[in-house]
C-alpha cells in the first residue's frame, strides 16, 4: 500500500473476497497529493482544481457471505458544486492518469453497452457547498481476485471523462 493510506481489512471466518463462505470488509482512506519525484501517493491528484491537494477520500467494501457487494465512497475538500464520475478501475494509480486502466467489469466486454452501473461499480457524486460528497453502489456479485485496484475520479463535465484523481484501494 502507498504512503499516506491506512486500510482496515476484516475477513470473516472461512472465506475471502469473492463472496465465498465467509465475507470481506475493508475501509481505507487517504489525502490527495501530487506525484513528486516518481513517488505516487495512494490518492493522487491529476487536477488540483477538482481534486485539491489535501482533499480526503475514503472507500469501503463489504462483501457478504451470499456474494452481495457494497462499495461506499466519501470525500471532503473537493470543489464545491462540482460533479464527478467515480468508478472502480482495474489497475493501481500511477503518475500517468491512464495507469489505472479501464473500468472493472463484472462481465468483461468490449461492447460499449456493457459500460453501465449494473456491470460496473459507479460511484458518481456531486460535491455539496462544503466540498463533501458520497456515493454507494450495491451488486449481487463480488470482485475477481486482483482485478479491481483503484477508484478513479472523472470530470463529469468532460464528455471524454478526463481523470482528475485516483485512489489505490485493496479491493477483495
Amino acid at each position: 500500500m502507498s504512503a499516506g493510506a491506512v486500510a482496515a481489512v476484516v475477513l470473516a471466518a472461512g472465506g475471502g473476497g469473492g463472496g465465498g463462505a465467509g465475507g470481506y470488509s475493508m475501509r481505507t482512506d487517504a489525502r490527495f497529493a501530487p506525484v513528486l519525484s516518481h513517488v505516487v501517493p495512494a490518492a493522487v491528484t491529476y487536477d488540483r482544481s477538482l481534486a485539491p491537494e489535501g482533499a480526503w477520500i475514503e472507500v469501503g467494501q463489504r462483501t457478504d457471505p451470499d456474494g452481495t457487494t457494497t462499495v461506499r465512497l466519501r470525500v471532503t475538500g473537493m470543489r464545491p458544486g462540482a460533479r464527478y464520475g467515480a468508478h472502480v478501475h482495474r489497475e493501481p494509480c500511477g503518475a500517468d492518469p491512464a495507469a489505472a486502466g479501464g473500468h472493472y467489469q463484472h462481465r468483461p466486454s468490449g461492447d460499449p453497452a456493457a459500460a453501465n452501473p449494473r456491470n460496473e461499480v459507479w460511484l458518481d457524486f456531486r460535491a455539496d457547498r462544503h466540498g463533501t460528497g458520497h456515493a454507494v453502489a450495491r451488486h449481487a456479485w463480488g470482485f475477481r481476485r486482483a482485478e479491481a485496484a483503484s477508484v478513479v475520479l472523472h470530470d463529469a463535465r468532460d464528455p471524454a471523462g478526463r481523470r482528475v484523481g485516483c485512489f489505490t484501494v485493496p479491493f477483495g
